[in-house]
């Protein structure tokens, strides 16, 4: 069960209503309005922490015998281990068209309507240019999402050598942000860290000085611009070399879009142009930067010295969305609706994520494990009416108390 660490039941070894924090950020706050839940309102969260059974708390020396705290952690150890082999069986029986080609097909594909997308910018009717700026909006999310994800997870090729050069492809050339801070805050520390505080809490996309209708209709069109200027910012933490390279990278990816515009589908001004690649580029920022806050934040926290094991790490603290064509399409599988499947193997491609998800989702329930799914809606609805305790006040501190 889940409690949080300023409630004194804990420290007495006992349930407390199944409780999990909510994850604002900043300012302390105390007692959280969303005690006393084990998902958001309207989440269809299959198993909850109120279906563990009670026990003393973990950590505590006077209540809890040192052999029980070890006996928990070979257990959820083995659990991690049953599911995994599970989940390499279906590896193994899968080909080479499932495990990276479905993706590398569909990133193919968004290559191949470049030229079409600039070509209708060319016309000076509304619905071919409106055709051009929607194709070329989901061309760049599906590169620039879809293809960096995969490249610094390594999930586009089994070969290491060619995973670094997708990775400074599809991070620097097209997204225009740094391939080593990108893959190091993403792959070390948002899944090494999920959902502990100060390391992994997607505190990263918080913003507390702006307003909630701000933050999520009008700061994502900032995104393209925000994007390369952290990068730039981020270099000075890479050797010079790496950093001329990231430099290069991010200048021909941005000049090659400009000039295109300019040449290719015939903008008379460098305005025009610049606005243009703004409006294509922020085309789908709204849902980039709701699905990386829906995901997490509102989700149990922890401390880094007092955090579970890693099945029940991911299936406390990450949550799925429905399917969604656009949004699959463009952003993948694993980060729609199969995150959970995602933060387990992260190393698996979007589409065997959603090979693997029958067997990840019917193993957690039937451990009795959460496995948190909720709607877009829902989860809009649950930040605009409480953006300031998820955004901007300091998460609680969530523990496992007694898991049997």
């Amino acid at each position: 069960m889940l409690v949080e660490d300023e409630e004194p039941a804990r420290r007495r070894g006992q349930q407390v209503n199944g409780e999990v924090s909510s994850t604002p950020w900043l300012a302390g706050t105390g007692d959280s309005p969303l005690r006393g839940r084990a998902a958001p309102e309207g989440s269809r969260t299959e198993v909850t922490a109120e279906s563990w059974e009670p026990g003393p708390a973990l950590g505590d020396g006077d209540a809890t015998p040192r052999g029980t705290s070890q006996r928990a952690g070979q257990r959820e150890e083995a659990l991690m281990g049953e599911l995994s082999e599970l989940v390499r069986e279906v590896v193994k029986s899968s080909g080479w068209w499932e495990r990276h080609g479905v993706d590398i097909s569909i990133l193919t594909c968004s290559f191949l309507l470049l030229p079409a997308g600039f070509l209708c910018l060319r016309s000076a009717q509304a619905i071919p240019f409106l055709v051009g700026v929607l194709t070329l909006g989901v061309v760049h999310h599906t590169l620039t999402v879809k293809g960096s994800h995969l490249a610094s997870h390594n999930a586009l090729t089994e070969s290491k050598s060619w995973g670094k050069v997708w990775a400074i492809f599809f991070i620097e050339f097209c997204s225009a942000f740094t391939a080593e801070q990108g893959t190091y805050n993403h792959v070390k520390i948002h899944h090494g860290y999920t959902n502990i505080i100060g390391l992994g809490d997607s505190s990263t996309w918080k913003v507390p000085f702006l307003n909630r209708y701000v933050y999520m209709f009008v700061a994502p069109l900032a995104v393209p611009i925000i994007t390369p200027l952290v990068a730039l910012d981020l270099l000075r933490n890479v050797e010079w070399k790496t950093a001329l390279r990231t430099f290069c990278c991010m200048f021909l990816g941005l000049y090659c879009h400009y000039w295109l515009l300019l040449h290719v589908s015939g903008f008379q001004s460098p305005w025009s142009a610049l606005l243009c690649m703004l409006l294509t580029r922020s085309l789908l920022a709204h849902p980039y930067i709701h699905v990386n806050i829906f995901q997490h934040i509102g989700l149990p926290m922890f401390a880094a010295d007092r955090k579970p094991k890693r099945i029940h790490l991911m299936s406390l603290g990450v949550l799925n969305l429905p399917r969604n064509a656009l949004l699959d399409w463009s952003f993948g599988h694993s980060l729609i609706s199969c995150h959970v499947e995602h933060h387990l193997f992260p190393s698996l491609s979007d589409n065997m994520c959603l090979k693997i998800k029958p067997v990840v989702s019917q193993y957690l329930k039937q451990k009795k494990l959460p496995y948190n799914e909720d709607t877009y809606t829902s989860r809009l609805r649950l930040f605009l009416r409480r953006y300031e305790e998820l955004m901007v006040h300091a998460p609680p501190i969530t523990e496992l108390v007694g898991i049997q």
